[in-house]
């Protein structure tokens, strides 16, 4: 596991440069501070990504409260909502608090 390997912050700002323009397999959960089920979410993220750290897959956090463009682009009704993206294309979406191993089902799916 690599060590203190954490999210990508993303933002409306940087949401194009980070996730759009990423060539591989990129996840965002969109959350926020206020939110329960996404402070569940949260370390499973952390995980998730401190397991993915040399696989070539982006794992980020956008919080919906500063950055509503981004959400409202994706269609996120809901939080957590996670999306994967494949070459800058959402290809998938959650809705709710996913355990990790369903995660890395989804995300090996994206990859295929």
């Amino acid at each position: 596991m690599a060590t203190g390997y954490k999210p990508v912050e993303v933002t409306d700002a940087n949401f194009a440069q980070e996730v759009g323009a990423f060539e591989g397999v990129s996840i965002v959960d969109f959350w926020a501070a206020w939110c329960g089920p996404c402070r569940m979410q949260g370390p499973i993220i952390d995980q998730l990504a401190a397991d993915l750290a040399d696989s070539g897959v982006k794992v980020a956090k956008l919080n919906v409260d500063e950055n509503p463009d981004s959400a409202q682009k994706f269609g996120v009704m809901s939080i957590p909502t996670l999306i994967i993206f494949k070459a800058g294309k959402a290809v998938d979406k959650l809705v709710g608090v996913t355990p990790l191993a369903a995660l890395k089902a989804r995300i090996q799916r994206a990859q295929a």
